[in-house]
Parts: C-alpha cells; structure tokens; sequence
C-alpha cells in the first residue's frame, strides 16, 4: 500500500515548501552563533563580575563541550526524523535563551553557552541541512543555496537588534525576548509543515511520485545513490580525507574573526573599521552560497572544497597588503564569500557520497570535529603571534592548513561500495 499522498494538496514539490522551514531554522539558530552572543558578552560580564579572559574560556569550552552533542544529535535524527526532532530543539533553544536570562555565576554561564551551542549553532544547522539532503538530490545545490538565505539574515539582523533590545529593556529581558520569537517564529511552523522524508508522503525526492509500485521518470532523471551506515563510511579513506579538509574553514575562519580587531590595529587601522568590516561579510556570504550552491549540481563536490581552499589562501596573503579602510572591507568580503562557498559545499558532499540513510549520523559525527575544530581555532593563532611577536608571521605559518586540506580534498575520490553476497 502506497503512503498517504500529501502532495496532490500542492501544485509544486512538497519539499519546496520544507524549504522555508529549514530557513527559518538557520535564522532562528542566530542566539546560538558568535556573532549574536558576542552583543552580550559585555554586559554580561560586567553583570556577573568575570574577566574577560574568564568569559572567553567558558565560551569555548562550551562550545567544545557542545560539539560532543551532535553526534548524539545526528543518531537523533536518523531515529525520529527533522520533523519531531526541530520543534523540539526550537522548546529547548527558547528554555536555554531563558536560562540565560537567570545565570548568576561563572557553573551557570558554562551550562548556558553549551546549550546555546549545542542547540543553535550545532543542531539546528545539522537538522536544516540534512532535511534537505533527504528531501533532494538532483536540486540539493540551489535548495541549499536558498536556505542559505537565512544564516546570512541572520547574521546581519541578530546583532542589531539584539543591541537595541539590551540598551532598551537590559540583558535579561533581551534573552526573554529571544527565547520568545524562537517560539513563535520556529517551533509553529515546523510542526505544521515539516515531514520525516518524501518516502513518507508518497514522494521520491526531487518530486517524483510512487505510481503502481514504479518509479515515475517522465523527466528522464533516474535516482540512484548507495547507503552507507556511519561505520561503513569510516572504513573508507574517502571518509578521512574528506574530513580532514572540512576543518580548514571553520578553524581559520573562526581564528581570524576573533582576532580582527587586534589584527586591523597591527595594520595600522582603527579598531572602528575592523567592527565596520563584518558588513561587509552577509552580503558576500549570500554571493558565495549561491555560486557554490549551483557550481556544486554541474561540478564534483571535491574539488569545489579545494577551490575554496584556495579563496582562504588569497584572504590570508590579503592581510599582508591591508593599509587602508577600504582594503580592509574587501579582506571580510574574501571570508565572507569563502563562509558562504562552505556553508553549501561542506555539508552536501556527505549526502553525495554517503547517501541519504544515515545522513543525520554522519554529518553528527562530522559536526563534531567541525565544531570543536572552530571552538579551539583562535588559540593556536593567538599562539603564534605571541611566539612570534609577529601577525605576519604566525599566518604565514597558518597557511599550511588549508594546503595540506586542499590535497586533501582532491584526494577525496567518491567512494564505491561492494555488495556481496
């Protein structure tokens, strides 16, 4: 018996219309990013009577410790599917932004950052990624590109308004609010729309429909793709090596966030412009998803990773030549766009390759080294340069990371699996 068929209720794909929600929730992971949470790190500090240097350790060990979350997030997913496991991350992601509202010591600060984390910037992400991975195949590039939509709103909302609500209403209240709108502008939605996979509404992705127990190819394309369990996919060296070059971006891109300004004041610019200089990331972000987002339907994933790759390579030899304002802005621009190229291409190779069956347990386990592999990215920068007493050179010997991740890359050759019998 063929599953109840939701789709003759919609003139278009019904994954098309999941879109939206996945969107929603990349925008919605905003109290769970860097760039919202850093609006706070302030007042809270202040509030609560912490050095800096004791803030920023708790927030990096929470994040680490929120990166071991997602492998239990990923084994989720498989298990109960997108559409129980978002509108449950969306109550507790609103019950961590209250949470916040009432820390009172440094226990309780370390509690919050972890699930912020682990909620917002982890699940959430894996969640929307791997609804889409599920829901298409031929169409994940622009599906993806389109959902990328989100985080770069996200990114250029959050901060903003987030300052207007602590100078308006305090810290607290401005926590509350968050909480809140995560409520109503996440948790409704994905309850009403979203559903475990198109298998469960009578659909192959892409919009084929079940029709006498045979696949419907009125537009030629057949689906095909093997499925690979965790364990199957580890015993591959593809796995390794594909993981090895999925640490580059968010470890360097995460040092060199962190260390704008002091590295904008080595060049000789104003702490002002290094904080100017982050407009100049969402728009090119945006850029950089959707050129990757449609690169990656005509070009094989690998070397899209090793091309980027090479963007990072081009924004740290650009830190050389910064001497005015504007060479600045154009420097955020080149991470910006190689944030967005990532955003796509990263998460996408592992339903290209792996399949669709175990794609929450995968990308759970990769989430975790990805991750970690940002939460630790600043201190081996900050290293070098007090090593060295040299900006310059510590990126200089910084460069060595995404060379070995291109090769890396390259290296990555789709895996074939052999059934015997």
């Amino acid at each position: 018996m063929n599953p109840f068929n939701l789709q003759k209720f919609f003139p278009f794909y019904y994954g098309w219309l999941i879109l939206p929600v996945t969107t929603l929730a990349t925008f919605f992971s905003g109290p769970g990013q860097t760039y919202a949470i850093s609006i706070f790190l302030e007042p809270m500090r202040e509030s609560l009577n912490l050095t800096l240097s004791e803030i920023a350790s708790l927030y990096t060990l929470g994040s680490l410790s929120a990166a071991v979350f997602m492998i239990l997030v990923g084994k989720l997913f498989d298990k109960l599917g997108g559409q129980i496991l978002m509108p449950l991350i969306a109550i507790l992601l609103s019950i961590s932004c209250i949470w916040m509202s009432q820390v009172s010591n440094s226990f309780e600060l370390y509690i919050g950052f972890t699930l912020l984390r682990a909620l917002g910037q982890g699940s959430l992400f894996l969640i929307s990624t791997s609804l889409i991975a599920i829901w298409f195949i031929k169409y994940r590039g622009r599906a993806s590109a389109f959902n990328s939509l989100g985080s770069s709103l996200s990114q250029a909302i959050y901060p903003n308004l987030i300052f207007l609500l602590i100078i308006n209403i305090g810290w607290k209240n401005s926590w509350v609010f968050l909480g809140i709108i995560i409520l109503l502008g996440l948790l409704i939605p994905s309850l009403i729309i979203l559903r475990r996979s198109p298998e469960s509404i009578g659909l192959l992705p892409d919009g084929y429909v079940y029709s006498k127990n045979t696949v419907d190819r009125t537009n030629n394309f057949i689906i095909t793709e093997d499925s690979w369990t965790l364990y199957e996919s580890m015993r591959t060296k593809t796995f390794w090596y594909l993981l090895f070059a999925n640490i580059s971006n968010p470890l360097i891109m995460t040092a060199l966030t962190f260390m704008q300004v002091p590295l904008f004041e080595n060049r000789g610019l104003d702490a002002s412009v290094a904080a100017k200089a982050f407009f100049a990331l969402s728009p090119m972000m945006l850029i950089g998803a959707f050129f990757s987002g449609f690169l990656i339907e005509k070009i094989p994933s690998r070397f899209l990773i090793a091309f980027n790759q090479l963007t990072v390579l081009s924004g740290m030899v650009f830190i050389f030549f910064i001497s005015n304002n504007w060479e600045g802005f154009l420097y955020a621009g080149i991470l910006g766009f190689s944030m967005g190229f990532s955003m796509i291409v990263s998460p996408l190779i592992w339903a290209n390759y792996y399949g669709r069956q175990s794609i929450g347990s995968i990308k759970g386990f990769v989430a975790t080294v990805v991750v970690g592999s940002a939460a630790i990215g600043p201190f081996p920068l900050a290293l070098l340069v007090d090593t060295t007493n040299s900006y310059e050179k510590a990126v200089s010997i910084f460069m060595i990371l995404p060379v070995l991740c291109m090769i890396s890359a390259v290296l990555a050759k789709p895996p074939v699996k052999f059934i015997t019998s």
